[in-house]
């Protein structure tokens, strides 16, 4: 059910920037317009976005992308990946969002998930969700809106609040009212059950969450609707959606049990096919829906890092140690090894395996020899690193993997692809196009719009060729560096 053009509009609503991405059916880009966000730190710990900002970034990338694709006419679909978690509240009367969201890096309501875990709760929140009692899920984030913002509570007790994630903001902007969220995005709530098709009614009682804010649950792929002519120059239907972790995983052709990915953005994110196994981790890992299509799901076991490309980001834009992000492999280069330096990124606490939302970062083993580029080292190493204590949990839930599949913006960086490569002691592959997050939403709106049959035919006709790296470094360095790292790991 396409408009008969040959291009798919891909809308990537990140946690920095917001991209459109003109993608034709053999995967190469057509156009591509990007723009930067503004993340609000109010107070520690609080991570703010403007909804507006998200909204009209998106719109204006849409139409540049399109602008120079050559018009909107060559456009048979949209597919829309977005930042996870984060939490937008908006009134369903005049469309006006109520709040800043609140993104899915905040930590605010750290103490209010302790107390729920204290309470003995969390084991069987576990086994429902797939999910732990943890700030980085949406379900307190909304609920602390609901208590500490009058208009929330104000919309709500006159049944005008919508709540949702960042997907569910911008098909209602693009539609002037489409209310859904799809299943990916749906089970990083911690109010809907893996196995179930719908939000669970004793979940929104447990979390405070009012039944009626929330959308309706769909699937990844379909027609779900078109967007007003006036946007974007005539109606496109919206075929694709996934949260950007699971877009990833499908745009790195993980689509069999046992296949894994990790992306490096602004947080570094694993996941491993279990196809239609409800995952189970017994070593806090998560369990998340990969994908739902015709109603039925494929899952996947997950681990998040909370803090990676962002730990470059601080080094340049609040160190003033580097430039650009790019600078770090020729500091790396430049020095060798860290010099004994160690950096815990815990900027915003522990994720996967930890879950310590009260940790904070430590730059460890500095002395007079220390200079910026071993620093710069030391923060690529602790991508690796973290990476590797995720490794031994994926092994220790029975999904050891057999290699991992990169990609995000840090993982263009060759440096630290070899040195994940060499702390992880697995081949490392990666694609020549980085981009999958975006590459996945459109593999799903091409299916959804009927442009392939299946997933797996899109992934054949879009993916392009990939590059490997094997190991290089001995046992002994690789120990040393670890035992490094956990001694650091331990002090935080």
């Amino acid at each position: 059910m396409n408009s008969g053009g040959e291009l798919i509009l891909v809308l990537d609503a990140g946690t920095t920037s917001t991209r459109a991405i003109a993608f034709d059916l053999t995967g190469a880009h057509r156009a591509i317009a990007q723009s930067e966000l503004t993340q609000s730190y109010p107070h520690p710990g609080w991570i703010e976005h403007d909804a507006r900002e998200i909204w009209e970034s998106t719109l204006a990338c849409a139409r540049d992308a399109i602008k120079h694709a050559g018009g909107v006419h060559h456009f048979a679909c949209i597919g829309i990946t977005n930042q996870r978690e984060t939490v937008v509240a908006w009134d369903k009367k005049t469309g006006e969002p109520l709040h800043r969201a609140i993104g899915w890096q905040d930590r605010r309501t750290a103490a209010a998930c302790e107390a729920l875990r204290i309470a003995g709760n969390e084991e069987a929140i576990q086994q429902t969700t797939g999910l732990l009692l943890d700030p980085y899920f949406s379900a307190t984030k909304m609920r602390w809106l609901l208590d500490n913002v009058p208009e929330v509570r104000a919309a709500a007790d006159a049944g005008r609040l919508a709540m949702g994630t960042v997907e569910c903001w911008l098909v209602w902007k693009l539609t002037g009212g489409l209310f859904i969220s799809d299943a990916s995005n749906a089970s990083r709530t911690n109010l809907l059950p893996l196995s179930g098709a719908s939000w669970d009614e004793g979940l929104c009682d447990f979390f405070g969450v009012p039944r009626a804010a929330l959308c309706e649950v769909t699937d990844n792929a379909g027609y779900f609707g078109e967007t007003s002519a006036d946007w974007l120059g005539a109606p496109l239907p919206i075929t694709g959606l996934a949260g950007d972790q699971q877009a990833a995983t499908i745009g790195q052709g993980c689509l069999s049990p046992g296949e894994t990915k990790a992306t490096y953005g602004t947080g570094a994110f694993v996941l491993t096919n279990m196809g239609s196994t409800v995952p189970q981790s017994r070593h806090r890992l998560l369990g998340t829906v990969l994908y739902q299509l015709d109603g039925q799901r494929c899952y996947a076991l997950e681990g998040s890092v909370f803090v990676a490309g962002s730990l470059i980001k601080w080094l340049r834009e609040s160190l003033g140690l580097i430039d650009t992000a790019s600078e770090t492999e020729a500091l790396a280069r430049e020095v060798g090894d860290s010099g004994g330096v160690v950096i815990v990124p815990a900027l915003s606490g522990l994720g996967a395996p930890h879950w310590r939302p009260e940790a904070r970062a430590s730059i460890t083993g500095i002395s007079f020899a220390t200079t910026r580029a071993h620093i710069a080292l030391a923060a690529l190493e602790s991508m690796a690193q973290q990476t590797h204590d995720l490794a031994e949990a994926f092994a220790a839930d029975g999904a050891r993997w057999a290699s991992l599949r990169i990609d995000g913006g840090m993982s263009s960086n060759d440096w630290l692809a070899q040195d994940l490569a060499d702390i992880l002691n697995l081949d490392v592959e990666r694609p020549d196009l980085i981009e999958t997050t975006a590459l996945g939403a459109g593999m799903l709106a091409g299916v959804g719009a009927g442009l392939f049959p299946a997933l797996d035919e899109a992934l054949d006709a879009m993916r392009g060729s990939v590059r490997h790296f094997k190991p290089q470094i001995d046992g002994a360095r690789r120990d040393a560096r670890l035992a490094a790292w956990h001694r650091a790991v331990a002090k935080v």
